[in-house]
């Protein structure tokens, strides 16, 4: 058994396209409105403040690791943020990989180890994701931006039983 994993991706809470862009469009606002108000108002600082903080947040989100995923030793590993516990996903027990969509919907919140329906989620960004499927028919959806190679390592994996 190795100890070199297969694959690695990581994945940041603030680095999504459409979520970014609703953070800094609110910025906009604040400081178009900043720029509008009277001059002696309490609002104008605050307008600023405000901007700034979103800017701020936003930078510091881009930072941010949501999840961490890798294939190592015939297994999926997936760990969070500090709170999180490690989930291993042992490949042994899987019997049906496949790329998909991740949601039909535009907006997905970040998730991790949601348990909803028979499925487990994982998902920080991107439109695709690995829909693997176990023994017990219970699907674990893992989202991820480079679905190609994440399935490439799984499936040599499997294959390296």
């Amino acid at each position: 058994m190795s100890d070199k994993p297969a694959y690695i991706e990581k994945q940041y809470l603030g680095r999504e396209f459409i979520p970014l862009t609703i953070r800094l469009v609110m910025a906009m606002f604040c400081f178009a409105a900043y720029f509008f108000t009277d001059i002696g108002s309490n609002n104008n600082d605050l307008l600023a403040v405000v901007g700034f903080a979103i800017l701020v947040i936003s930078i510091i989100m881009g930072f941010l690791l949501h999840f961490r995923t890798r294939v190592i030793n015939n297994s999926i590993l997936l760990d969070g943020l500090w709170t999180t516990r490690l989930v291993k996903i042992d490949l042994n027990s899987i019997v049906k990989v496949e790329k998909a969509e991740y949601s039909r919907y535009l907006f997905n919140n970040p998730v991790y180890n949601l348990h909803s329906k028979g499925t487990i989620r994982f998902y920080t960004g991107g439109k695709n994701a690995i829909h693997l499927t176990d023994r017990d028919g219970l699907v674990y959806i893992i989202g991820s931006q480079h679905t190609n190679e994440f399935l490439r390592a799984i499936q040599g994996e499997m294959n390296n039983k």
